[in-house]
């Protein structure tokens, strides 16, 4: 799979879908690579050129040395659409790739057909979370936070009813690099998008998981009630909804992509 030189580190990126067809970016959570998409991609690829791409310090890209910041990764972003041909695309980010989003959405909305936002905050945890999460790594890994991340990432049923994907969730934990982790959640403590969302422009999919309890309903509504004209669904799930609900977030994304950007943001 390509990798490009972008923004002084080497981005590993997959893009999939007719040449022609819209431009869309997906961008993982914290401790995912660009496969958490994978349920998503018989859909999607149908309609879109469908970049995905693993964040710095993630997957099979380079872990350049931290803090991060969202200026930094959303330029990534840019860099990777300009290196591909993308002068304009819609944008789809779960989690910190959510807030990747809404850097775009504040500061590049030229570059932007549609945005979604999935499991996301303006404001997401505290500085006392992210410092207890940072040193517990530093102490032990990231496979010393798989276990728990699994629990806040899908409900019980889930758990349950789907035992390897569950595994399969963790295993990308586990596998996240220790430095990569530590400066993407140095970029979440600092991330604070609360007084600027409302400067988006971009048509905008609001999405959450009833059972969320890292980026609650509540934290979406906000988005919502900031960002003119969004859109709010909601769906029965944790965290990584588009996995725990897979067909409906597919679903969901793929409608309002597709549609008028007038029906899509009413």
């Amino acid at each position: 799979m390509p990798v490009a030189h972008v923004n002084g580190g080497h981005l590993h990126y997959q893009i999939d879908g007719p040449a022609n067809a819209p431009a869309l970016v997906l961008s993982n959570s914290l401790c995912t690579h660009f496969t958490m998409w994978d349920g998503q991609m018989p859909e999607l690829r149908k309609h879109f050129r469908v970049l995905r791409y693993d964040t710095r310090g993630h997957g099979q890209s380079e872990v350049t040395p931290g803090p991060y910041s969202f200026e930094q990764l959303g330029r990534d972003v840019l860099a990777l659409a300009d290196e591909t041909d993308l002068s304009t695309f819609s944008f789809c980010g779960l989690s910190m790739g959510g807030i990747t989003g809404m850097w775009l959405g504040i500061h590049a909305g030229k570059r932007l057909h549609k945005l979604v936002l999935c499991s996301t905050g303006a404001k997401i945890g505290n500085d006392e979370i992210w410092d207890a999460r940072i040193e517990t790594v530093r102490k032990g890994g990231t496979k010393s936070i798989a276990a728990g991340t699994m629990e806040r990432w899908f409900t019980s049923r889930f758990r349950e009813s789907s035992p390897e994907t569950v595994e399969r969730v963790k295993k990308m934990v586990e596998s996240t690099s220790t430095e990569g982790f530590v400066a993407c959640c140095e970029a979440l403590r600092e991330a604070d998008f609360r007084e600027s969302i409302s400067a988006i422009r971009t048509p905008t999919l609001v999405i959450s998981g009833t059972h969320d309890s890292g980026t609650s309903p509540a934290d979406g509504k906000l988005l919502a009630k900031q960002i003119a004209g969004s859109r709010y669904v909601e769906l029965d799930a944790a965290h990584l909804c588009n996995i725990e609900q897979q067909d409906r977030f597919t679903h969901e994304v793929s409608d309002f992509l597709r549609a008028s950007s007038v029906n899509a943001a009413s």
